[in-house]
């Protein structure tokens, strides 16, 4: 069962950069290729940056070319929450944090094998910690 994370939207700006929060809180996105993980390497985990729950490991990640971190699977299932979006008449499932509800980006089926899955995240809602 995970232990839900809830601040006052004044606490998230404390704790955010406006475009962590602009991104996080408000369901924003940053622009392609402009995030420090899109073209990141490293071994690690990426973490939410809102509350620091492990979201997506880099042995999953791969290069999309969409310009946004791109991942096969979530750490966890329970990581993550998806839920239909239907802003910019468009319809996708948005992906969420699970404990805090943080805007994380989107996940689409037309990823690699053997999960079929892009996870397509913001940078700006993770936090890496490498191994």
């Amino acid at each position: 069962m995970i232990k839900k994370i809830h601040k006052s939207d004044e606490e998230w700006k404390q704790q955010l950069t406006p475009e962590q929060y602009q991104v996080t809180r408000e369901g924003g996105t940053e622009g392609a290729f402009t995030g420090p993980y899109y073209d990141h390497k490293a071994k690690g985990t990426y973490h939410c940056i809102c509350c620091g729950t492990p979201l997506f490991r880099s042995t999953e990640k791969f290069n999309s070319g969409t310009g946004w971190p791109s991942f096969t699977s979530p750490v966890d299932q329970e990581a993550i929450e998806n839920r239909e979006d239907q802003s910019y008449g468009m319809v996708r499932t948005e992906v969420t944090c699970s404990t805090c509800e943080a805007h994380l980006g989107h996940v689409f089926d037309d990823g690699p094998l053997p999960t079929g899955q892009r996870f397509c995240i913001n940078s700006a809602s993770l936090k890496f910690n490498q191994e």
